[in-house]
């Protein structure tokens, strides 16, 4: 798991959230890497991805609306570059990544999706075993 510090008041309930949805589907946990904010995350997914030990990573963060418009760029940049390293891997990443463009409010009241990008990476490993 991966998960931005920036808005941590936000992040830390979605990576609380994604730990227990993760017990309650009895799938295992590996380690959970903070990064300062979510540009960063794709760096740290790389990392992880390169581990033979890893199968799948969830990444977790808030991207809230500011003055200007750098909450679109830093969320379309990470979840580009996100979905290209899930392909070059061949490893399924959850997303769950919140925004851009939500109000702080909006940030809080989703952070079921941390559960929801669980559910799915822990589909998509499953079903990619299959077809082994």
């Amino acid at each position: 798991m991966v998960a931005s510090e920036y808005n941590f008041d936000v992040t830390s309930s979605m990576v609380e959230r994604a730990k227990e949805e993760i017990r309650f589907l009895g799938a295992t946990l590996g380690p959970v890497v903070r990064t300062p904010g979510v540009y960063d995350i794709p760096l740290a997914v790389k990392a992880l991805f390169a581990r033979k030990d890893v199968d799948a990573v969830v990444a977790l963060g808030a991207v809230i609306e500011g003055e200007t418009q750098h909450d679109e760029v830093v969320m379309n940049q990470a979840a580009r570059k996100l979905a290209d390293l899930s392909v070059d891997y061949g490893k399924p990443l959850g997303l769950g990544i919140t925004g851009p463009g939500e109000t702080r409010l909006q940030a809080q009241e989703r952070i079921e999706n941390a559960a929801n990008a669980v559910r799915a990476v822990v589909k998509m490993v499953q079903r990619l075993r299959d077809l082994d």
